[in-house]
């Protein structure tokens, strides 16, 4: 079973091992997080928006079901103590390289455009979320772009 709730905050868990699989988890909450805010930019969170995220995250991480829909729910725990995103894109900053970061912007358009319609809110967000993860302009419209080529084929 995914037990994203018994190491969500540990730090100092002696062991490489445990360290990694304690990082991994992390990393895995602030992407669901991001994507979550994405969704949530508008007022609307609606069940095909969801079905994106849980989409994401079950291939981006490799995960059942069942665990996308835990990873939500601690996402959106977190995201409602925290007082802003800089602490997701920081955690994904120290341990994505550049293209995983793309590829999260990504995923954060399918989100936009899971319900076929671009809000000015979303379109905001998701270019702050570009600068805060240290991604330049082009990278993000690209991203864009793709996204919208696959939709439209």
């Amino acid at each position: 079973m995914f037990k994203l709730k018994e190491v969500l905050f540990k730090k100092d868990i002696p062991g490489s091992e445990i360290q990694e699989q304690d990082e991994t988890q992390r990393i895995q909450i602030a992407t669901c997080v991001l994507l979550l805010e994405v969704a949530k930019s508008d007022d609307e969170f609606s069940s095909i928006e969801k079905t994106t995220i849980s989409a994401v995250l079950k291939k981006k991480f490799q995960m059942s079901d069942e665990a996308a829909e835990e990873l939500m729910k601690i996402a959106k725990g977190r995201r409602e103590e925290s007082i802003d995103l800089w602490e997701f894109t920081n955690l994904i900053n120290e341990n994505y390289p550049r293209e995983r970061k793309i590829r999260l912007v990504e995923a954060a358009w399918r989100v936009i455009y899971a319900d076929r319609k671009l809000d000015k809110y979303e379109d905001h967000l998701v270019h702050k979320l570009a600068k805060l993860l240290r991604l330049e302009h082009k990278d993000m419209i690209e991203a864009k772009v793709r996204v919208l080529d696959e939709i439209r084929s």
